[in-house]
């Protein structure tokens, strides 16, 4: 299998759906090409299989307080973070990667949950339309709209305005997209040139890149074509 073949081949029409689960985890199997990504899905499955109960807050006290998934708050830069198989493995992750979880593991219970891609800190909320939202790299406790505004104004300093368009639930092509905006920021900060290269691979092969990215990228692989 050729995981960067493979993630290109979902992403590549913006109109056609795809399973949020399979292109997170061949965006990791770019990086580790020993992942087993069925052993992956099993482990979603699995974590489906055990939850009690079919409701948003049974799902994320599951998560959380059985399960243990956390926030990374010791290395929250460290790029195991954004993968869905280590996130899985060592129970630690990043909001969006942790929200992936709860959004796959809630569409096996046939729990909607969706992904909030509000500025600068990532949530989800219950997809059933009741205003309810969650931070799972803080605990998964439910928040209102003005608690999210709250950790809206936290993570943002106090500067920026808060505007409730912020709590739309987002697609699962700007859920992979944001990830690796995530990876291009680690991968660069660390000057791993090696990363890079697959961070612009993928990047590279989703339509919806900007022309003039599409140019740097076409720079940055030219001395590996």
């Amino acid at each position: 299998m050729d995981p960067i073949g493979r993630f290109t081949e979902l992403l590549a029409d913006p109109t056609r759906p795809f399973a949020l689960d399979e292109a997170t985890l061949m965006m990791a199997a770019a990086f580790n090409p020993r992942l087993d990504v069925g052993h992956c899905l099993w482990m979603l499955d699995d974590l489906a299989a055990t939850c009690p109960e079919a409701d948003f807050e049974v799902l994320l006290d599951h998560l959380v307080r059985v399960e243990g998934f956390r926030g990374n708050q010791n290395d929250y830069e460290d790029p195991l973070n954004s993968m869905l198989d280590a996130v899985l493995a060592r129970r630690l992750g990043i909001p969006i990667t942790l929200s992936v979880v709860a959004i796959e593991v809630g569409r096996r219970l046939g729990v909607p949950v969706a992904g909030i891609g509000m500025p600068g800190h990532f949530l989800i909320g219950a997809g059933d339309g009741t205003a309810r939202y969650a931070d799972p790299f803080h605990g998964g406790v439910v928040l209102s709209q003005a608690d999210c505004e709250i950790v809206f104004r936290a993570v943002t300093g106090g500067h920026t305005q808060f505007h409730a368009s912020y709590l739309q639930p987002v697609t699962e092509r700007a859920i992979v997209i944001r990830m690796l905006n995530n990876l291009k920021a680690v991968h660069s900060k660390r000057r791993d040139a090696d990363a890079m290269r697959i961070v612009w691979r993928l990047r590279g092969s989703i339509p919806e890149v900007e022309p003039v990215e599409r140019e740097l990228i076409r720079r940055a692989m030219a001395p590996f074509n």
